[in-house]
């Protein structure tokens, strides 16, 4: 146990949360702050991007006792099922026999989180502004409006929970030597829904995570345990196949029958959920450094912000915690070395899992639908059963290990150019699981 200190977390989001929960057990006095409602009173939907927690995720609950709590309200998906625009449906299983991300709805998750940390002591603050803070001694300063009356707030720590538009790195900015870009994709996202069959079952399988992929564009979709899904359009803002050319109700239900035609049973809402539901954007954001002195520290999105397409933005926020929480083991009452040594250990890990997620819109959107990116996958899951002390796939290694994703993403770069070679093989199709294949890999793996 750490010395008892008054701390503050900006931000009741998922990773706010967890961290509360992990101070409070520490001993400390913790205080949540954040600008919006409690959650738990408001109806959410229409911008949403389902969750998967993987086993970053999973330690990082495990480690306080909340693993199996958070399993009830989850569903394992082990597979993405591939829907094809001619109506053909591929299924590719993830890892190997068992394994599986868990599907969780984030309302239903933020909810149960925040009852947890209640229940452990952590206070919370909602509808609470915190609009500035005063680095060298941890003071926040809260009022209702911007340019209104302020009220002062003293702690001992603060940490920066708040999101990619952080409010508590926006001074850190303002230092100098301080590292920051913030960087707009070019495609945005509308969330949609399939609803459940009248008993209550889900509509398509529910341990998918469903794709049709079209090139700039998808479509995909998570089960939620109410037999419904949360569905996401991704697709440019504008130019050809774009949100732009989805003005009017004839050019959406054309757009769909033409591209997603097998859809159509399945999301009877679909003109009301697109025009009531708004755009959302999608951006990186990187930073450095992510702590001041001893006093303040950013951790989650308002550090790493990173593109949904590998389903980590939650797991390596979880994984900071983590990682934070050995740190203050390690180092006891020494803030300035256990941030310091935070911060190092993460942000390497960070940029890297920024870049598999910006590669995999590709692969998800693209190489889903391409037979040749189909057969080198298979080649690698044959190689890895038969070899896993010599092969894990790359997801494998992100998802289903706690490698660090800077490891992780250096070994399947090396990985990827062997099966450039193995993939310009003579008949690869035929030969695939041959011995000639596998002696060709262990070969270039030496």
């Amino acid at each position: 146990m750490q010395t008892p200190q008054k701390i503050a977390v900006v931000g009741s989001g998922l990773v706010g949360t967890l961290l509360a929960i992990y101070l409070k057990r520490q001993g400390h006095t913790v205080h949540v702050f954040d600008r919006s409602p409690d959650i738990r009173t408001v109806e959410f939907s229409g911008r949403s991007i389902n969750l998967v927690m993987s086993n970053r995720g999973w330690k990082a609950m495990a480690d306080v006792g909340l693993d199996d709590e958070i399993r009830k309200i989850g569903i394992p998906v082990d597979k993405r099922a591939i829907h094809l625009k001619d109506g053909k449906l591929n299924y590719q299983y993830y890892g190997k026999d068992g394994e599986a991300i868990f599907s969780l709805s984030r309302g239903v998750l933020n909810r149960r989180m925040i009852d947890l940390a209640e229940a452990e002591g952590v206070v919370f603050f909602f509808e609470h502004k915190i609009w500035d803070v005063t680095l060298a001694t941890a003071t926040l300063h809260i009022g209702e409006t911007e340019r209104g009356e302020w009220t002062e707030l003293q702690y001992d720590k603060v940490f920066g929970a708040d999101g990619a538009f952080s409010r508590i790195r926006h001074r850190m900015q303002r230092q100098s030597m301080f590292d920051y870009s913030q960087e707009f994709m070019k495609i945005g996202y509308k969330e949609l829904h399939i609803p459940a069959n009248p008993d209550g079952t889900h509509k398509i399988d529910q341990n998918s995570l469903h794709i049709w992929p079209r090139g700039n564009f998808m479509l995909m979709a998570l089960a939620n345990l109410d037999g419904s899904f949360t569905c996401t359009l991704f697709m440019p803002f504008e130019g050809e196949n774009s949100f732009e050319q989805l003005k009017d109700e004839a050019a959406l239900v054309a757009f769909f029958a033409n591209y997603f035609p097998d859809t159509a049973a399945v999301i009877p809402d679909l003109v009301r959920d697109f025009f009531k539901n708004p755009t959302s954007y999608l951006a990186i954001m990187k930073c450095y450094p992510w702590t001041f002195e001893d006093k303040v520290a950013l951790i989650g999105d308002a550090s790493h912000a990173i593109v949904p397409f590998y389903g980590h933005g939650m797991n390596a926020g979880f994984e900071d915690i983590t990682v934070l929480s050995e740190m203050m083991t390690k180092y006891g009452d020494d803030w300035e070395t256990i941030f310091a040594e935070y911060q190092k250990s993460r942000k390497p890990n960070a940029d890297a899992i920024a870049e598999l997620s910006l590669r995999n819109f590709i692969e998800m959107s693209t190489k889903t639908a391409d037979e040749k990116f189909l057969l080198q996958k298979k080649i690698e899951k044959w190689f890895s059963d038969k070899h896993p002390d010599k092969w894990m796939p790359l997801y494998s290694r992100v998802t289903f290990s706690l490698q660090p994703y800077s490891e992780a993403l250096a070994i399947g770069d090396f990985q990827n150019q062997i099966m450039e070679q193995v993939m310009q093989m003579p008949n690869i199709e035929a030969i695939w699981n041959s011995e000639e294949v596998e002696n060709k890999i262990i070969d270039l793996l030496k």
